[in-house]
Order: structure tokens, then C-alpha cells, then sequence
């Protein structure tokens, strides 16, 4: 990367206290995964890839759909039957082409997960559905890796940052999966939610602040209210609970 071309890029945030060359060193030398590139993987991938985090991979299997464009700003109608990882993925790369960005266009299975998310730094669920966030939980767990989670339903949202070991799983926080629904949602929901696990991941990276570790931040926006849960791990958790840490 040209050094004075990434000064200017990064003005900004290398003003930042915390941050500086040295946090942009950080966020240049991580690899990161994000699993999904609709209403949550549109808002999440354009910051981290605007942020200059060196990799990332973008998982998806769909392709765009007219329906989708409420919410997921990295498509437009010209997009529409495309695969939607591959598109993103070019509009990531435009955004910034002093980093790496990768499609692709699998759906995660039990039998994939490893493959497709190891060797990543962290990863970033921005999927709509339990059943497969468990799996890249598991993944999480067992390759003591953060999981950053964020789920939207019409103008609310939740997030919540996990360590393993030294937090509750997926697992721990939602036991049993609901059943399956089409899930209402109004564009700017993600838009929220999206941006805050972005900046969990960015933090988390470079070292600075408080995660949102122990904690699920419940966004109302209708009401344009925050409440925190706090979350504590399940000691009999099948997932974590053999993890360091846990009381039986």
C-alpha cells in the first residue's frame, strides 16, 4: 500500500486516540469473515472494508432479489438475479482497493463451516437465521475465535460481542431455535445494528474501548431506546461448557 495515499485514506480515524498507525497496522494485518451479505452484511462489510481491514470474506449463497432492496444497500435494481456475495464483493473492492475482499457464493453447512471460516481472525454473523448462526458459533467455540452477533426484526435489534471462554456462546444466550418465519424488517434496523457490530469487530481489533462482552444490547426503534441484558455462561452448555472457566 502506498504509504502516503493510506495517510490520506485513513486521515481520519488514524487521528483517533488509540488508533494511529499502529491500530491501522492492526486492522491491515486481520482477516476477517462475515456470513451473509444482505441487510447486516451490506452495513458491516462496507465499514470494515472503508475501515482497512486487510481480508475479508464474504459468505453467501443467494443471489439479489427485489424484495431485498429495502434494506440491503450494496445492491440496486441492475443487481437484481446476480449473486449477491459477488456483487458486494466488487463494490467492496471499488469502495477500497488498497485491501483484499473474497466471495463466496457457498451455503454454510455443518460439513463446510470449518473450512469456510478457519483461518479468520473473527467472524461476523450476519445471517437471518438461528440454525446457522449455531454453526458458525460452533466454529467460534471450538477454534477459540470472537463472534460478533447481531439479529434485526422490524425496527428492533440486538447485539452482543462473544469471547469464548470468558463469555456465554450463542448456545448459552438462545437455547432453542424459534420457529422458522419470514422476518419483518425496515431498512434502517440493520443499518443500526450493522454499524455496531462493525465497530465491535474494529475495537476489537486495534485493543481500544469496551466490548459488548457479557452483555446483549437491545435496540427499540420505535421507541429510540437501548436496554442491556446481562448474560452469564450456562455452566451444562453443550457447546461451551467445557471451555475454561465454566462452573459445574
Amino acid at each position: 500500500m502506498d504509504g502516503n495515499k493510506a495517510l490520506q485514506r485513513y486521515e481520519r480515524q488514524l487521528i483517533i486516540e488509540g488508533v494511529g498507525k499502529e491500530g491501522q497496522a492492526k486492522l491491515r494485518a486481520k482477516r476477517v469473515v462475515i456470513a451473509g451479505a444482505g441487510g447486516l452484511g451490506s452495513v458491516i462489510s462496507i465499514y470494515l472494508a472503508v475501515a482497512g481491514v486487510g481480508k475479508i470474506r464474504l459468505i453467501d449463497h443467494d443471489t439479489v432479489e427485489l424484495s431485498n432492496l429495502n434494506r440491503q444497500v450494496l445492491y440496486g435494481d441492475g443487481d437484481i438475479g446476480k449473486k449477491k456475495a459477488q456483487v458486494a464483493v466488487r463494490k467492496l473492492q471499488a469502495l477500497n482497493p488498497e485491501i483484499s475482499v473474497e466471495a463466496v457464493t457457498e451455503t454454510i453447512t455443518e460439513d463446510n463451516a470449518l473450512e469456510l471460516l478457519g483461518r479468520f481472525d473473527a467472524i461476523v454473523d450476519a445471517m437471518d437465521n438461528l440454525p446457522t448462526r449455531y454453526i458458525l458459533n460452533s466454529v467460534a467455540v471450538n477454534q477459540r475465535v470472537p463472534l460478533f452477533h447481531g439479529a434485526v426484526r422490524g425496527f428492533e435489534g440486538r447485539a452482543t460481542t462473544i469471547i469464548p471462554g470468558i463469555t456465554p456462546c450463542l448456545k448459552c444466550i438462545y437455547p432453542r431455535a424459534p420457529h422458522p418465519e419470514v422476518t419483518p424488517v425496515i431498512g434502517v434496523a440493520p443499518a443500526v445494528i450493522g454499524s455496531i457490530e462493525a465497530t465491535e469487530v474494529i475495537k476489537y481489533i486495534v485493543g481500544i474501548g469496551g466490548l459488548l462482552t457479557n452483555r446483549l444490547l437491545v435496540y427499540d426503534g420505535l421507541n429510540m431506546e437501548f436496554m442491556e441484558i446481562k448474560l452469564e455462561r450456562h455452566p451444562d452448555c453443550e457447546v461451551c461448557g467445557h471451555l475454561p472457566g465454566s462452573q459445574k
